[in-house]
């Protein structure tokens, strides 16, 4: 069952006992604190964190097949998913109720005090604030609500304050979408999608007015200042707050339709795009609460007996706004951009409770970090400061003042990584768990949404299946204040999602289809990749690309397994074909492998982000000697390492990698080999018609084009060619 699966990591691979919680605790900092030998082992070093993150997430990969993956000189580093919870007592931190101990992980892990502050309850209560003390937007609000058009414009109150009929909300549960296409000077292709919305299609604006956007009160100061790092001389004057594509960007979040965004890239526009999206969500706060906070001051100045239906105003719980990111250091930039966008001047700093405890768990040391690690520039962008993969974090927001570790339910904004979620939504038939906070969520943000491909996709889809239900419990709630949609367990068509990814997959693609019913829409960047990854390949390489038919997407694991060792690797197992790595994406399918070379005897070693450093030493030692034959490798292991292998003559892709750079850079480890005889190199890549986003990443879409739609199951190209 995949809900339960995650819960010990280490069913997934019964090869070795699990390691203890401090020791799993010492490799993950080892990534910063090791220092690095020059050794023939050259990357080894460092690296015995063996994929801090991988470690805590692999486990629902592992607990159908693996009961078979036993023995090898593989050990499992990674200590039971949730144990990273278990080393002190802020490791994990915002929890719900404050009421301390959260024993929603494994029973075996004891109990910990999950640190919230509780102490600042009244001073930040919604409840019991009026707008006044607000300073400076009490009039702002006073205007809005007094202006018919304000009201009608601002697109937070017509998001949230139109009302479906039964009818169309029946009509979002049961007809298909209709989508129409639309191209954009920034984005490029997007389909829009809505089952109510027929054929409507937005039109870039070509220039944005910071005043026109309805931004709440300081953001229209203190964005363009926050901004300003990427801005560039190429902004026109007319246009002094966003770039090209945070104008695109935030100008479909302002409508609050569903956004995927599948081009982010840590290196580019990581961050850019992350400035883009804590604008949209504190601006969405700062409406809400202020919503709130005037309508408190209005009732507490109305006659006694007046009817209170005017006054809906919130959800059945106070989050609003839920942020998925993989790694604290992600959650430590989100928490600085909310700093800097309610800093009005120096003058006026915001108070910010729990600041140090906040930069001391989440920040990170630089000086902790090897000198000499040298990684590629996407590396170090992806895996910069604290990586720890297990937080979660509720941010309380008011206009002066900023609470961080508030109790989920005194939150407006929770920051936690999928794991951090999984933990505490726990599983069914778990005495202790807790997801009634999610059921008011009207903007879910799941950045970097690759990543968690590498971590364990289970976690996204289980929040997915518990977010925007209705709540066991009232939680101290004023129903008389709670909006009828939330009442009518409608909240999931007003949730708007943001997602995004560095790349196109089908997994990612299913989250957005099949889980987001915003009743304005959807809109998807769909741009196709033109050239691909292998015109990166700078080794002279012939790569054979063989088609396995498949009937359905559920049989081609098994048809791929039977094409690989029938018709693959016999012309493999010859000694002229030594040297040979196998690069394997799923760890269900390179344990499958392992098992079967095993039973076959056959020479061989495996790497995979589960082996020990020494392992790792000796498996690429007699793999580069040629000692051993075939080396299995997965992705994840290249995904949380990088090292170059050396030796490799012949190469097998068992399926096309989830990062279509990958390609190239494993190809290109090709040329690490001195005395390799470039002749003798060879190149095969297996690949399905379901295969088709990877390949165009890889090929390009005119290649993919043609090879899916040729009757030839085998295609040539080489690369490296003068």
């Amino acid at each position: 069952q995949s809900e339960t699966s995650d819960k010990s990591s280490g069913e997934s691979d019964s090869e070795t006992e699990v390691e203890q919680v401090s020791v799993y605790h010492k490799l993950l900092a080892t990534l910063k604190t090791s220092p690095e030998s020059e050794s023939e082992e050259e990357e080894d070093e460092s690296e015995s964190e063996e994929a801090g993150e991988s470690e805590t997430e692999v486990g629902s990969e592992g607990s159908q097949e693996l009961g078979e993956a036993d023995g090898g000189a593989e050990d499992k580093n990674d200590a039971p998913a949730q144990e990273e919870a278990t080393d002190t007592g802020e490791q994990t931190v915002g929890q719900e109720q404050a009421d301390g101990p959260d024993t929603s992980c494994d029973p075996s892990h004891g109990v910990i005090e999950e640190f919230t502050d509780v102490k600042h309850e009244s001073e930040f209560s919604l409840e019991t604030n009026f707008m006044e003390e607000e300073s400076g937007d009490c009039n702002a609000d006073k205007r809005d609500s007094n202006s018919s058009q304000a009201f009608s414009e601002d697109p937070f109150k017509q998001h949230m304050n139109k009302e479906l009929e039964e009818k169309e909300v029946e009509k979002m549960s049961t007809l298909p979408k209709t989508s129409s296409q639309s191209k954009w000077p920034r984005l490029g292709q997007l389909t829009f999608s809505s089952t109510l919305e027929k054929d409507k299609t937005l039109k870039a604006d070509k220039e944005v007015d910071v005043k026109q956007l309805y931004l709440h009160k300081p953001l229209e100061t203190t964005w363009p200042k926050v901004n300003k790092q990427f801005l560039s001389s190429v902004n026109k004057p007319s246009d002094p707050s966003f770039t090209p594509l945070q104008r695109e960007l935030f100008f479909i979040m302002n409508t609050y339709r569903d956004l995927f965004y599948p081009e982010r890239n840590a290196l580019t526009n990581g961050e850019e795009i992350r400035h883009a999206y804590c604008l949209h969500a504190l601006n969405h706060v700062l409406k809400a609460n202020a919503q709130v906070l005037s309508n408190n001051a209005k009732r507490r100045d109305q006659k006694p007996g007046t009817d209170n239906d005017d006054y809906r105003d919130q959800g059945l719980t106070r989050p609003k706004v839920l942020m998925i990111v993989p790694f604290r250091e992600c959650a430590l930039r989100i928490v600085h951009i909310f700093i800097s966008l309610l800093e009005v001047n120096d003058k006026r700093k915001i108070d910010v409770s729990n600041k140090k405890r906040f930069k001391g768990e989440f920040g990170s040391d630089p000086e902790e970090k090897p000198p000499n690690l040298k990684r590629p520039e996407d590396y170090e962008a992806v895996f910069a400061g604290n990586i720890d993969d297990h937080f979660r974090i509720g941010v309380a927001i008011l206009q002066k003042s900023m609470r961080l570790y508030a109790p989920f339910y005194s939150s407006d904004i929770i920051i936690a990584s999928p794991l951090g979620m999984r933990t505490i939504i726990g599983a069914e038939g778990e005495k202790k768990r807790d997801f009634d906070f999610l059921s008011s969520i009207e903007i879910l943000i799941i950045d970097q949404a690759d990543i968690y491909l590498m971590q364990n996709w289970e976690h996204v889809l289980h929040l997915m299946k518990h977010i925007n239900l209705l709540p066991l419990d009232s939680h101290g709630v004023d129903f008389s204040r709670v909006r009828m949609l939330n009442l009518n367990n409608w909240s999931k068509y007003y949730r708007q999602t943001l997602l995004f990814s560095a790349l196109q997959d089908p997994q990612i693609n299913s989250v957005f289809n099949k889980h987001c019913f915003n009743y304005v829409g959807q809109v998807a960047v769909r741009n196709v990749p033109l050239s691909g990854s292998i015109s990166h390949v700078v080794v002279q390489l012939p790569h054979v690309f063989r088609r396995l038919e498949a009937e359905n997407l559920t049989s081609v694991i098994d048809t791929r397994f039977q094409f690989f060792v029938e018709k693959v690797l016999p012309e493999y197992r010859d000694a002229i074909m030594s040297h040979t790595l196998i690069y394997v994406p799923s760890y269900f399918d390179y344990v499958r492998l392992r098992n079967y070379f095993k039973k076959e005897d056959l020479n061989f070693t495996h790497i995979c982000e589960y082996t020990k450093k020494a392992a790792v030493c000796r498996a690429r030692r007699s793999f580069l000697k040629g000692e051993k034959h075939f080396l299995l490798f997965t992705e994840r292991f290249h995904f949380y390492k990088r090292y170059t292998i050396k030796g490799i003559r012949n190469l097998i892709f068992y399926e096309l990698p989830t990062y279509s750079h990958f390609y190239s850079e494993i190809c290109n480890m090709m040329k690490a080999t001195d005395n390799g005889v470039d002749a003798t190199w060879t190149c095969t890549v297996l690949y399905s018609k379901y295969d088709a986003q990877k390949l165009a990443a890889v090929v390009g879409i005119d290649r993919t084009a043609q090879m899916l739609q040729s009757k030839k199951n085998v295609h040539l190209f080489v690369t490296g060619e003068n």
